[in-house]
């Protein structure tokens, strides 16, 4: 297990300094590995992120979903950016019924819905920051004119759902504007990095139900020796074997792929990272560390 300064980065190269010493705390031998690993898996599966992380929903992304803004007039993304909303219509104020979600696997979770009003006040709520000033010829109120019910698919946790959403239309404009109606009450935060932690194994394949294909981080001047995975019936928790071989080198990092073979079948466990603690997410190039450290979706 190699704690990199360089930072995590989902492209596969990242050039941080230009030039430094690379001091970092290395894990290499298997005893070391299987203390830490014993570690992770226990404190993770106390924690009430496990729980949430396999059973709730944990979305993975903003609840404002992102319109096809090249089928918008120009002046709509900086309205929308500076907040210039109007409402002209009644919004419908009754709370809807629960809604099921219900996962790929099987699995399903019943939520509260938000009323449309509500859904709209976040929506219209002034950004905290605004890096595009408003043109005063260039910037028109967003005329809303009504609000109905529909659907699309987020990404969680556990994999994509379907969930209820509010449908925004504003005059003039051809696509509405939409937002998860899921009530925030129903949702938890992805887990975050600790204090002095980083990840390493950033995502992963299963080319078959007994090995693991990684995405890691290293140095340039590092030697990859190999994948190592610590199993219980609950978690796997996964490390690459990485050590510096010179004692000063670039602040680059890489990213590559690796494998490594299990005892038994992944089935249902979830794959931790050694060095973050944090689940993994298949197949996706998102990495929590980096994407979700300072990210709550119930404020989004």
């Amino acid at each position: 297990m190699r704690i990199l300064l360089a930072g995590q980065a989902t492209a596969a190269l990242m050039l941080l300094s230009a030039c430094g010493s690379m001091q970092a705390s290395t894990t290499t031998t298997m005893d070391d590995f299987t203390a830490r690993a014993r570690e992770v898996a226990e404190r993770w599966q106390a924690s009430k992120e496990d729980r949430a992380w396999r059973e709730g929903f944990v979305p993975l992304q903003n609840l404002a979903l992102e319109p096809d803004w090249q089928r918008m007039p120009d002046w709509v993304p900086v309205s929308e950016l500076n907040s210039v909303w109007k409402l002209e219509a009644d919004l419908p104020s009754q709370q809807p019924a629960p809604a099921i979600l219900s996962w790929e696997d099987g699995s399903t979770l019943t939520v509260p819905v938000v009323p449309a009003t509500a859904a709209f006040a976040r929506l219209s709520k002034p950004n905290d920051f605004v890096d595009e000033k408003c043109p005063a010829k260039g910037c028109r109120p967003l005329r809303v004119i009504g609000a109905v019910m529909g659907e699309a698919t987020v990404t969680t946790s556990r994999g994509q759902v379907r969930v209820p959403t509010w449908e925004f239309t504003v005059k003039g404009v051809r696509e509405p504007f939409r937002r998860v109606a899921v009530d925030p009450s129903a949702m938890s935060v992805p887990p975050k990095v600790r204090q002095g932690e980083l990840q390493e194994v950033f995502t992963y394949e299963t080319p078959t139900p007994y090995e693991l294909e990684m995405r890691y981080g290293h140095g340039t001047c590092d030697t990859t020796r190999g994948a190592r995975a610590y199993e219980t019936p609950h978690v796997v928790v996964v490390d690459v074997d990485v050590r510096d071989n010179v004692r000063v080198c670039n602040a680059m990092m890489r990213v590559d792929r690796i494998s490594v073979k299990l005892g038994g079948a992944l089935g249902d466990r979830l794959v931790l990272d050694s060095s973050s603690g944090l689940p993994l997410l298949r197949g996706t190039d998102v990495q929590l560390a980096q994407t979700y450290s300072h990210w709550d979706p119930r404020q989004s």
